[in-house]
């Protein structure tokens, strides 16, 4: 298929529950990091990836990111006329960023589902998936490394990331080999959130998926899994030992920092994390923040 990838797809029917009351009726994707909404993180990352189409997998609640990506004429006005031209630019920056498309999941069948849905507006070519939770620093991507992996191999490709044995069980885990010329490896099995003493590994599957438009075969005939969902690392099992064209599933180790934007310290952290590299909050926050390390006299 070997052409640039075009399309992304980023499941955020999610209802955001470890965040509440805060995400009572504010979408979790919509929740701040900084002075932008955790969404537009992972939408940047996919447009620095050299991809241009966007479809967001939404649920009843979700529609502020709608309206977060789409044009506020009154707002611009105001801030033109004020000569406000730097905030002017952040406030149009989100609606220009991509071409960005909206579908509603429906029924809440899971994450398998969610990438189902996105059948129709992919066709048949190779995709990316980014899960809303997930942010990547921009300095540590891992997506065009992934893309090319994809385009070597011509099978599927996901993000893994090492993580202490005892927290396997909250992810999906992969037996993997070594493949490439040590640059990836090849995925074996998946297994989703093992027991600690079952998992194969210690390697957890994150928020990143290249995938070839067979999944979506594989996904139609995926029965229900783990928690009544249809699993898309169920059907990425299914590939990994599949032949023909589209099968085979490889791992691309990332060693560089995500956050979790679902879970309360980890989005501190990344809240933290990119304030204090920033020229106009960074100086005064790390300041900020030595104060508190050293012991008061």
């Amino acid at each position: 298929m070997g052409t640039q990838m075009r399309k992304a797809v980023i499941p955020v029917a999610g209802l955001g529950t470890r965040f509440l009351p805060a995400t009572k009726a504010t979408p979790k994707e919509m929740l701040p990091v900084v002075d932008k909404p955790a969404i537009q993180y992972v939408v940047e990352e996919a447009v620095r990836a050299g991809i241009g189409d966007v479809l967001m997998i939404t649920g009843r609640n979700k529609r502020p990111l709608e309206d977060h990506f789409d044009r506020v004429p009154f707002i611009e006005q105001t801030l033109e006329a004020k000569g406000d031209h730097e905030k002017l630019a952040a406030v149009r920056e989100a609606s220009s960023l991509a071409d960005i498309h909206f579908v509603r999941q429906g029924d809440p069948k899971g994450l398998g589902h969610a990438v189902l849905r996105a059948r129709s507006h992919v066709g048949n070519e190779p995709f990316a998936v980014l899960l809303g939770d997930d942010l990547i620093h921009e300095k540590d991507e891992v997506l065009r490394a992934m893309m090319k992996v994809q385009e070597e191999t011509g099978g599927s490709v996901v993000a893994l990331l090492e993580v202490d044995p005892a927290d396997i069980s909250a992810y999906g885990c992969a037996e993997v080999v070594p493949a490439g010329n040590g640059d990836y490896v090849k995925v074996n099995g998946l297994v989703e959130k093992p027991a600690a003493d079952e998992a194969p590994s210690n390697l957890a599957v994150i928020g990143r998926y290249v995938l070839h438009p067979r999944v979506f075969d594989v996904l139609e005939v995926t029965p229900a899994g783990r928690g009544g969902e249809i699993q898309l690392t169920d059907a990425l099992q299914a590939l990994a030992t599949a032949e023909g064209e589209g099968a085979g599933v490889y791992g691309v180790i990332f060693r560089g920092r995500r956050f979790d934007t679902g879970d309360k310290l980890s989005y501190l952290k990344a809240v933290f994390t990119i304030a204090s590299e920033r020229e106009d909050l960074g100086p005064a926050l790390n300041e900020w923040l030595d104060s508190l390390r050293t012991p008061a006299r």
